[in-house]
């Protein structure tokens, strides 16, 4: 049976730190209004092998008069005992941003697992901006991965969002690109239009007025087209047909006028199943 000590050694550490024994570096952190600066002396070397950004941080800092080196962390909290526990979500979603500028990836990991075991409705109240964040945060991996499971099963958390259309164009690929969303291609389709239009606010709300260059600012979103049925091509598609590239719209009108021989269409390179393999096996479950 193997034996560890880690609560000694975090006391010990503890210890040390109050002690200033050998301290060769002073951080000076600051919370947002608030004038009172808060001054730590901590040994460098501990905080580099815990942190890589600190460790860049200190590379980076010059020696003072004094022969010590000064790190400012502004708006910073000046809180280092916490209990998760007794704290708002909110907060522990900042503590998680902060922790991840910090680099404390084992810290990062850990308020991830509470906030999506302990904490997941309140991840669904906020989801929007929570995907958004997580989507923009690589190392937010737990709780990124807990954001497609609700999107792909409950796709109106983020389309009905009233954060939907601040969501930057990668986030929202990266969903279209889910294979298995829980509703109809038409109706993302609608979403996504809609989407366009509020992210390019100088385009004319009628239609008919719209330029060549107007459907190009909207750009053609990513659509399994195919898997749409002939009355939404007609009601949806046709009137926003100069999106499309010509050899793709072409393939669409062949399919809705011979439906029967589709099977022989191409478009650039990818087989008509591709644009419909979202839905082949889920759609009429929805």
């Amino acid at each position: 049976m193997t034996t560890q000590f880690y609560d000694q050694l975090s006391n010990d550490l503890t210890q040390l730190l109050e002690s200033s024994i050998n301290c060769d570096v002073s951080i000076e952190v600051s919370e947002e209004e608030v004038t009172l600066v808060n001054i730590y002396k901590v040994h460098s070397i501990i905080l580099q092998s815990r942190s890589s950004y600190l460790k860049k941080k200190f590379d980076e800092i010059t020696f003072t008069k004094n022969h010590d080196k000064v790190l400012k962390l502004p708006n910073i909290s000046v809180k280092w005992k916490i209990s998760l526990e007794k704290l708002e979500n909110s907060v522990i979603f900042v503590l998680l941003i902060a922790s991840n500028e910090l680099e404390l990836d084992e810290l990062v990991e850990h308020l991830q697992s509470h906030l999506v075991n302990d904490n997941s409705s309140w991840l669904r109240l906020n989801f929007a901006q929570i995907y958004r964040t997580s989507y923009q945060v690589k190392n937010f991996k737990i709780i990124r991965d807990f954001c497609i499971n609700i999107i792909t099963k409950h796709p109106n958390a983020i389309f009905e969002s009233e954060n939907f259309h601040s969501l930057p164009e990668d986030a929202l690929i990266s969903i279209l690109n889910q294979d298995n969303l829980q509703l109809e291609e038409s109706k993302i389709w609608e979403y996504v239009i809609e989407w366009g239009k509020v992210k390019n606010p100088t385009l004319p709300t009628n239609l008919n007025k719209w330029t060549s260059d107007n459907f190009l600012s909207l750009k053609g979103p990513h659509i399994r087209y195919f898997s749409f049925s002939n009355e939404d091509v007609t009601e949806k598609i046709y009137p926003y047909q100069q999106l499309l590239e010509k050899q793709l719209f072409l393939d669409i009108t062949i399919k809705f006028i011979a439906p029967s021989n589709s099977e022989v269409l191409n478009y650039n390179g990818y087989h008509l199943n591709w644009y419909s393999d979202r839905h082949d096996d889920s759609v009429n479950n929805r």
